[in-house]
C-alpha cells in the first residue's frame, strides 16, 4: 500500500469541512501517528459547535462522509428547496424519524434542507415528539452553520434567512 503524505490528502490544513451529524469543522492539522505498529495519517478537526477536536484517519474521512463546505450555488439551492411547498410524509412518526435520520446521516446539504422543511411544517400542524424535535434542532443547526460558512454570513443572518424562507412557504 502506498504511503500518503499531507500533500496527497483530500483536504488541507485550515480547510473548513462538514462532518455529518457533527457539523462544520476546521482541519487544524494533518499529522502522522503510530497505531498498531503502522504510521497512520490523521486529520485533526476542530468542531466549534461542540467545542471538540476529533482525530480522523485520512483514509476513513470519505467513508465517514466528511466533505468540503458546499458552494454558494448549492447553498442557494438548499435555501430555494426550503421555500418550496412541503411534501406530505407518513403519519407514522417512527418511520418519519428513521427517514429523517437517514437523510441527516447522508450529510448532503439538500437532504438536511428537506429534513428542516419537513419537520418545520409538521411542527406548525402538531407539536413534534421529543426525538423529532431533536432531529429538527440538529438539522437546523447543521444547515445554518454550513450555509453561513458557504455564503460568508453570520449564523444570526443565516438563521433569519432560513426562517423567512420557511415562513414564506407557509403564507402561500
Amino acid at each position: 500500500m502506498e504511503k500518503k503524505s499531507a500533500n496527497d490528502t483530500l483536504f488541507s490544513e485550515g480547510q473548513t469541512i462538514v462532518y455529518p451529524l457533527q457539523g462544520v469543522g476546521k482541519i487544524t492539522e494533518i499529522f502522522k501517528k503510530e497505531f498498531k505498529g503502522n504510521e497512520i495519517l490523521y486529520y485533526n478537526i476542530y468542531l466549534e459547535v461542540s467545542d471538540m477536536t476529533v482525530m480522523v484517519p485520512v483514509d476513513k474521512a470519505e467513508e465517514l462522509g466528511i466533505r468540503a463546505i458546499v458552494s454558494t450555488k448549492d447553498s442557494e439551492k438548499a435555501l430555494e428547496l426550503i421555500s418550496q411547498p412541503n411534501e406530505p410524509v407518513t403519519g407514522d412518526w417512527k418511520m418519519r424519524y428513521q427517514m429523517n435520520l437517514d437523510l441527516l446521516k447522508s450529510g448532503s446539504v439538500l437532504d438536511i434542507a428537506v429534513v428542516v422543511r419537513s419537520l418545520y411544517h409538521r411542527s406548525k400542524v402538531k407539536e413534534l415528539p421529543i426525538l423529532e424535535r431533536k432531529i429538527f434542532d440538529t438539522a437546523l443547526k447543521l444547515l445554518i452553520d454550513e450555509i453561513a460558512s458557504s455564503l460568508s454570513k453570520s449564523t444570526e443572518d443565516t438563521e433569519e434567512m432560513i426562517f423567512s424562507r420557511l415562513e414564506a412557504e407557509t403564507e402561500e
